[in-house]
């Protein structure tokens, strides 16, 4: 351990192929460990984890046991560096015991949320697991050195648990991979109604799917989706594309516009606008429900539309596929606002900081 390059472990909740651990953890350590961070990485899901979840609808029980195991050994080796940057929780569905034993070590730890995790467990449905788990979140924050946040919800919710030091970083893109996108040309071609994601979040498509059958009417548009897995839309002629890192944004330089449904739920309020982010990084146009922090990514007419109602969401995409020179407005309005707010090269130098402040601090 040193103080001029202090050692991280990273406990994050996925490998590579999870976005949330990808975004949050990922496409940091590059940076970081230029700035002078020594950064290991160890998952608690391996890259089967989630092509099995995919599949079967819930990870193998070998999975999860080989998880526990990966986990504890982590753990164990925690004492050997200057700080532990853990990615949500140490063990999903299980007591804050090992955050506790980091705390008896005096290992300082970093929580990193983008999402409403403690919803989890307070709102669960069964009565046993909001009793033995439902405060779990709380007491983590509260012994946490810092909590990084991607919004303001999760943000408050930190502040009410206790946590006596907050960081707000939104998740971002690196604007090295998406680059300057080129010009799209008017086409007989048919608009392109974009949506990324995974399987887990492609149900809030089927709200809105009356709304795209009536902009794809008479073949005007089509519906193209990366990662939803199977899915019936009624009426909406869709296309279905595997999810790839190493073509995505390819995929997305295709898309006309972006959209990104979600219901007005507890949950969704604590969702970090990803979509959105890579969507305006690509310079398109987007389309979303007014949910969370999508109300602040998205600067009504300017960048794109906020829709909450079916009529909003007809009016919205219809205005977007019958004035290109509109789509090409708010698309380079997206892409400044992502440049300047909500990319890997102004956050990235804000996390190295707060790391090393933070490993500094317990060497005196």
């Amino acid at each position: 351990m040193s103080l001029l390059r202090p050692s991280v472990l990273f406990l994050t909740k996925y490998a590579r192929n999870g976005a949330s651990s990808r975004y949050r953890t990922f496409q940091y350590i590059p940076w970081l460990e230029q700035e002078g961070i020594d950064c290991k990485i160890s998952p608690f899901f391996d890259e089967a984890y989630l092509g099995n979840r995919y599949r079967s609808g819930r990870g193998h029980v070998m999975d999860i046991l080989r998880a526990f195991f990966y986990r504890v050994s982590a753990l164990i080796t925690a004492r050997h560096f200057d700080l532990v940057v853990i990615e949500k929780e140490c063990i999903p569905y299980f007591p804050a015991l090992p955050e506790y034993w980091l705390r008896l070590l005096g290992v300082p730890y970093v929580l990193d949320y983008d999402d409403a995790l403690f919803h989890q467990y307070d709102q669960h449905r069964s009565t046993w697991v909001r009793y033995l788990l439902g405060k779990k979140i709380t007491h983590v924050m509260r012994g946490a050195h810092l909590v990084v946040v991607g919004n303001a919800y999760l943000a408050n919710y930190s502040k009410g648990a206790g946590a006596t030091r907050i960081e707000i970083i939104p998740t971002v893109i690196d604007l090295e991979r998406y680059t300057i996108p080129y010009l799209r040309l008017a086409s007989d071609s048919p608009f392109i109604i974009g949506w990324i994601g995974s399987p887990s979040t492609a149900k809030y498509l089927q709200a809105i799917a009356p709304a795209l059958a009536d902009v794809c009417a008479k073949g005007r548009a089509i519906v193209r989706l990366i990662g939803s897995g199977a899915i019936d839309l009624p009426n909406v002629p869709i296309e279905v594309l595997p999810w790839n890192e190493s073509t995505e944004v390819q995929e997305l330089n295709r898309f006309d516009v972006g959209i990104m449904p979600l219901s007005d739920e507890p949950w969704e309020h604590g969702k970090c606008g990803l979509k959105l982010i890579q969507y305006m990084a690509s310079g398109l146009p987007v389309l979303a429900s007014p949910v969370g922090v999508n109300s602040e990514i998205i600067e009504q007419g300017l960048n794109g539309y906020l829709a909450k109602t079916h009529t909003d969401w007809i009016q919205g995409l219809n205005a977007l596929l019958s004035d290109k020179a509109l789509s090409r407005r708010m698309g380079q309005a997206g892409r400044k606002k992502i440049e300047s707010e909500y990319s890997l090269q102004v956050t990235g130098p804000r996390l190295a900081t707060l790391i090393k402040n933070i490993a500094a601090e317990q060497k005196f």
